[in-house]
């Protein structure tokens, strides 16, 4: 009966595990065991978010979502809308996120959200969903931090030797990158080295920021915390100065026709640009290590993506003013670096110089925070036996997580030496999307559930608000599906892959404990009485 119990067959009792849910109280208790260490303010909060937030999507992806991709149409100077579109949908979410982040201040975010009121099965998927979220936007960030710092290293090529500033493409692209860059130049492929038939290439300064990050998240949240908040200062300047001085070369007429693709451009910027807001939920995962989460959680969460909506905006305004995107061509360096390219047509060397710094800036604090998520999820799974028990092991200085930390810096510095960047992004907004629906539904869900659990901060107009967000959100993924052809098969793929993991491992060992467990207390009871 014992074998039986845990064996993932498709019984009666095998569909009443896959939605058993876990009380938020014994999730509480659970955290005290093990807890992680309480160094994060709200000051600390806000850093985070907009570290987290503005980085790789302000600096990059505002160019694609302005002038149109490869499989879709630009927004033009409509980005703006697209913006409060993007920012509408992540309001909703943000408002379910930061009820659930100050009613149940444990590490893992909208994992264990979902295990409290959707089950254990749901709950698996929502934290393999955040993998494809954080994990695999990580090594994206890692890649195109790569790509930024070589274009920085590039300036300097009058005071660097010659095989710092262009060194061979095999040693600071991934294959993918270098194979079409190969191509593109139409150089002799033979420049990418192989090994018994298979090509190698290794991303070194991608390689370098992962290990350095790693490390610093090792010694402590406080000291990532401190090294965001010199990041997002520098990020901060340079978008100002942007701002400043690009608003003295902006043309009107560059804004008309104001919305060149009609609506299908502005949904498809506003689905884009999600990804420069990705980030904003990452926060609701610190909510163990937050000294007052009950109040600094909800107001870090909204008013982090406030901030940045509004900056946003001004970015959009001052860049379409700057350069046409509608009805015109737009030149590659636009869709790579459209603020530095903008400066750089303009005559504002300078200008794009600190550009560049910034860009670097964003993107180490987007890695920084990404990293951060991703193992605090992965702690949270593990202290649920869907991980091995030693991923919960903490360092007995800095009471980190440290072998999930560097585990999953291995994994990633791997992951860059063969993930295809395009398609990476696109389904980060997939996983987004859809942590984001679920944290709606879940929030309707507990409400019913368990009413009468206390709620420092409750998200308004229930179920109004959740059921906006689910729309908006679902909305814009569907959408989308109909042009992204690549990410919208991987997307099920990287699902059947998680169900499968689930079925083989996470099922059978839940039940193990569960039967071990039970065997300890009736043994206990025994002892009791005699």
């Amino acid at each position: 009966m014992a074998k039986n119990s845990y064996r993932a067959s498709f019984t009666k009792r095998f569909l009443q595990m896959m939605v058993k849910r876990k009380n938020p109280d014994e999730m509480l208790e659970e955290s005290k065991k093990e807890s992680l260490e309480k160094t994060l303010g709200l000051f600390d909060i806000i850093i985070l978010g907009i570290g987290a937030i503005i980085g790789s999507g302000i600096f990059a992806v505002v160019g694609i979502a302005a002038a149109g991709g490869p499989e879709s149409v630009g927004a033009g100077p409509a980005l703006m809308l697209s913006m409060v579109i993007a920012a509408i949908a992540c309001v909703f979410s943000a408002l379910c996120y930061s009820e659930f982040a100050s009613m149940i201040p444990v590490a893992g975010g909208a994992y264990i959200y979902t295990y409290a009121t959707l089950g254990e099965f749901i709950a698996w998927m929502v934290g393999w969903i955040l993998m494809l979220e954080y994990a695999i936007g990580y090594i994206a960030v890692a890649c195109a931090w790569s790509n930024h710092f070589m274009q920085f290293i590039r300036g300097f090529e009058a005071y660097l030797p010659a095989w710092v500033v262009n060194p061979p493409i095999w040693l600071v692209n991934d294959y993918r990158s270098a194979q079409m860059l190969v191509e593109s130049n139409g150089l002799d492929a033979s420049v990418i080295p192989t090994f018994m038939g298979m090509p190698i290439c290794i991303n070194i300064p991608a390689i370098l920021i992962i290990a350095i990050i790693t490390a610093i998240l090792v010694k402590g949240t406080r000291d990532s915390a401190r090294m965001a908040g010199v990041m997002v200062f520098i990020k901060m300047a340079v978008i100002t100065l942007f701002i400043l001085v690009g608003a003295f070369y902006v043309k009107p007429e560059n804004w008309t026709p104001f919305a060149p693709n009609g609506f299908d451009g502005i949904f498809m910027g506003a689905f884009i640009i999600f990804f420069a807001y990705i980030g904003f939920d990452a926060l609701a995962t610190t909510a163990e290590e937050c000294k007052n989460p009950q109040r600094d959680l909800p107001i870090g969460i909204i008013g982090s993506l406030v901030i940045t909506t509004v900056i946003y905006v001004l970015v959009a305004l001052v860049l379409t003013g700057m350069q046409p995107t509608s009805g015109v061509e737009v030149p590659v360096g636009f869709l790579k670096a459209p603020m530095a390219y903008v400066m750089t047509e303009v005559g504002q060397n300078w200008v794009s110089g600190f550009i560049s710094v910034g860009s670097l800036a964003g993107l180490t604090s987007v890695l920084l925070v990404l990293q951060l998520a991703a193992t605090r999820i992965l702690f949270a799974m593990s202290r649920d036996n869907f991980l091995p028990p030693q991923c919960q092991h903490l360092h007995k200085k800095f009471h980190t997580p440290h072998v999930l930390t560097i585990g999953l810096g291995i994994v990633c510095i791997i992951g860059t030496l063969i993930l295809d960047l395009n398609a990476a992004a696109e389904l980060c907004n997939f996983g987004t999307f859809t942590s984001f629906i679920i944290i709606c539904i879940a929030v309707m869900i507990l409400r019913k559930t368990d009413p009468d659990r206390e709620r420092p901060f409750k998200v308004p107009f229930v179920p109004l608000f959740p059921i906006l967000g689910v729309l908006l959100c679902g909305g814009l993924m569907l959408y989308s599906m109909q042009f992204l052809t690549t990410s919208t098969l991987l997307f099920p793929a990287w699902l059947g892959v998680g169900a499968l993991i689930y079925l083989h491992y996470g099922y059978k060992k839940n039940r193990v404990v569960e039967i071990f467990d039970e065997r300890k207390k009736r043994l206990d009871e025994r002892k009791n009485k005699q």
